[in-house]
């Protein structure tokens, strides 16, 4: 792939039902997007990322969700939009290895995840057209 093809910016948005299956559709949909924009060695953490945030969305709220992947000087922006105005909690710390699997499971401890993955995190209010809702995003910086 030309080096100019793999600076110019992108974005992809997937609209999403609230489904679990939510999830897998958008790691894969993720995955071949990455792949085709030669960014095959992102792939495994920002499915990480994006299967936390969609999750989150799907989980904790009722309407229809997005996840949205952004690429732009050098910087993977991967973020979810869901209907909820209220602010995700904030992250809590992550156990020890023995208990990362345990604390993962018992739930409350994805935003964690997210933090100590990404090289940046946050959230924002989404306000438009009478809709509320929520964008939560984090960032991977990547030498190309």
């Amino acid at each position: 792939m030309p080096e100019t093809e793999i600076h110019a910016p992108w974005e992809y948005s997937l609209h999403i039902p609230n489904d679990v299956r939510a999830v897998a559709v958008s790691r894969r949909t993720l995955r071949l997007i990455l792949t085709v924009h030669g960014l095959i060695r992102l792939v495994d953490v920002a499915e990480l990322l994006a299967a936390e945030l969609v999750s989150n969305a799907v989980r904790h709220t009722k309407g229809p969700a997005a996840l949205r992947v952004l690429w732009a000087a050098g910087v993977l922006r991967i973020g979810a939009w869901d209907a909820d105005p209220e602010p995700p909690g904030p992250p809590q710390p992550l156990g020890q290895v023995a208990d990362l699997l345990d604390d993962l499971l018992e739930g409350g401890r994805g935003l964690a995840m997210v933090k100590a993955c990404s090289d940046e995190w946050g959230w924002q209010p989404l306000i438009s057209d009478g809709g509320r809702g929520k964008y939560v995003w984090c960032e991977l910086a990547a030498a190309v």
